[in-house]
């Protein structure tokens, strides 16, 4: 512990995203143990992802934004708003633009701009889309940590770090299995479901040089990272997670929120 806390903050980024890739690689690992996974199953894991971001975009982002905003003599409550709808919009003409399938969508459903790629290449670019802010959050709390303003400590991002990791095991496995569903290889749906986890290291030493480079942008960074994250939960995750179901199946995603922002909170109460 005390070698990482030594290092410099850009490799610290780099480090903790490559740990959340890793687990992205994890559980798009479970393909080589099943085939199919049940939808309650997929429901929950959706739900807890949900959840998990949630609770970092809060506790993680936003919060320490109002904080560091008022810390260097900004107005704390229109930086982190105009960051907040910033981050939103990016994902938004994102999402409008990237070609992009959705999980159990079909392709006449695919969104972005029309072309002839593989439905598994649109696969891993949804969840490719957001794992950008997912990447930029955790180089962006480390930033906040080596520029020592508002309430940011080493122990928040490493606590946000371990919870975007957490909630990286399921996308993994929710893009590698429905490939393997399809005939793919065990081998090609592994390879395919931890590529979508590939942007998190580079999205993480972006947000680490760029506020550690302009410390006046740090809280508008903070809050533009939450606000792409909490686009991603209310435009896909959770309406992938109620698509088609019945009472006990809502219940179960309901549930697994509750659960992974509950994960959460602790993490980053306990360890911030």
């Amino acid at each position: 512990m005390k070698w990482f806390i030594d290092q410099p903050v850009v490799l610290q980024a780099l480090l903790a995203t490559l740990f959340t890739w890793g687990v992205t690689a994890l559980g798009a690992a479970t393909v080589f143990f099943f085939k199919d996974i049940k939808k309650n199953v997929l429901n929950a894991m959706l739900g807890f992802a949900a959840g998990v971001m949630i609770a970092a975009s809060f506790w993680s982002l936003l919060a320490p934004s109002i904080s560091m905003a008022e810390s260097i003599g900004q107005n704390a409550v229109v930086v982190a708003a105009l960051g907040f709808l910033s981050g939103g919009l990016f994902l938004f003409l994102a999402d409008k633009l990237i070609p992009h399938l959705h999980l159990g969508g079909k392709m006449s459903e695919a969104e972005g701009i029309k072309t002839s790629w593989q439905r598994s290449v649109l696969l891993v670019l949804a969840i490719t889309l957001h794992n950008i802010p997912e990447g930029l959050a955790v180089g962006v709390a480390f930033g906040a940590v080596a520029k020592g303003t508002g309430d940011a400590t080493l122990a928040g991002a490493i606590a946000l770090a371990i919870g975007i990791g957490l909630q990286n095991f399921p996308e993994g496995a929710a893009v590698s299995i429905p490939l393997r569903r399809e005939g793919m290889s065990r081998k090609k749906a592994f390879l395919y479901g931890q590529a979508s986890g590939v942007v998190e290291p580079f999205m993480g030493v972006l947000g680490a040089v760029a506020v550690t480079m302009m410390e006046p942008i740090l809280p508008f960074a903070l809050a533009f990272a939450a606000g792409a994250m909490i686009y991603v939960v209310v435009e896909e995750l959770i309406p992938e997670a109620h698509r088609g179901n019945d009472n006990l199946e809502s219940d179960i995603t309901t549930i697994g929120c509750m659960i992974g922002f509950t994960v959460m909170m602790i993490l980053d109460v306990a360890l911030g």
